[in-house]
C-alpha cells in the first residue's frame, strides 16, 4: 500500500475485516435458514421443481456469462493501449512500461473478480431465495412472526454478500495499487455491474417465461380454452 498515509492504510485493513464480516453473516444467516422446517410432503414437492428450474437456469446462464467473460477479460487487458496508465500508476510502479504491465494485468485481473463476485451474488441470492420461499410459507402455517423474520433473513443474505464482495474486491485492489488502484478499479466496476446487469435482464426472461407457462398449465387444467 505504498502512497497512502498510515490513516487511510488503517481504513483500508478496517474496511478489509468489515467486508469478511459481512460475508460471514451473510452464509450465518443461510446456514440457519437452511435449518428451517420445509413443510409437508406436498409444499416440499412443489419447492423441488421449483428448485430443478432455477438450478438449470443458473447451470445455463452461467455457461453463457463464461463466454462473454473470457472475451471481456482479455478486451479489459488490451485497453490500456486506447486508456493508457495515470500519472499517480507510473510513480506507483516506477516506470510508463512496467504501469502498462501492471494496469493492463490488473484492469483484467479486476474485471474477472468482479465479474465472478457479481454473478456469486446472484447464484446465492437465488439459491438463497428457492430455499427461503418454501420455509417461510411453512412457517406462516404457525404465525406470522416467524415467517416474517425468515423472509427477511432470505433477503438479508443477498445484500450482506454484496456489500461485502464489493467491499473486498475495491479493498484489496487498494492494497495491492495503493495510489494507482483507480486504473484497476476501472475493470472490477466494469465487471460487477455489466454481469448484474445480464442476469438481472436473464432473469426477468426466465421468471416472465416460468409465469407464462403456469398460466397455460392453470388454463389447460381446468379447461379454460
Amino acid at each position: 500500500m505504498s502512497g497512502l498515509t498510515g490513516f487511510e492504510t488503517a481504513a483500508i485493513w478496517a474496511v478489509l475485516i468489515i467486508s469478511i464480516i459481512g460475508i460471514a453473516y451473510a452464509f450465518w444467516l443461510r446456514r440457519r435458514i437452511l435449518t428451517q422446517d420445509k413443510g409437508t410432503p406436498k409444499m416440499q414437492e412443489v419447492w423441488g421443481f421449483i428448485k430443478a428450474g432455477a438450478n438449470a437456469y443458473l447451470s445455463q446462464q452461467f455457461r453463457t456469462i463464461l463466454i462473454l467473460i473470457v472475451v471481456l477479460t482479455v478486451l479489459l487487458a488490451l485497453s490500456v493501449l486506447i486508456i493508457p496508465p495515470t500519472q499517480e500508476a507510473v510513480e506507483r510502479f516506477g516506470s510508463e512500461q512496467a504501469a502498462v504491465i501492471w494496469v493492463a494485468v490488473g484492469r483484467a485481473i479486476a474485471f474477472l473478480m468482479g465479474s465472478l463476485f457479481s454473478y456469486s451474488v446472484g447464484y446465492v441470492g437465488m439459491n438463497v431465495a428457492v430455499e427461503g420461499n418454501v420455509r417461510v410459507a411453512a412457517a406462516a402455517r404457525t404465525g406470522y412472526n416467524q415467517a416474517m423474520q425468515t423472509a427477511y433473513q432470505s433477503g438479508t443474505v443477498t445484500g450482506m454478500l454484496t456489500v461485502g464482495l464489493g467491499l473486498l474486491g475495491g479493498t484489496l485492489i487498494f492494497m495491492v495499487y495503493g495510489i494507482a488502484a483507480p486504473d484497476a478499479l476501472l475493470g472490477f466496476g466494469f465487471g460487477g455491474s455489466l454481469i448484474a446487469l445480464f442476469m438481472r435482464v436473464g432473469g426477468g426472461i426466465y421468471t416472465k417465461a416460468a409465469d407464462v407457462g403456469a398460466d397455460l398449465v392453470g388454463k389447460v387444467e381446468a379447461g379454460i380454452p
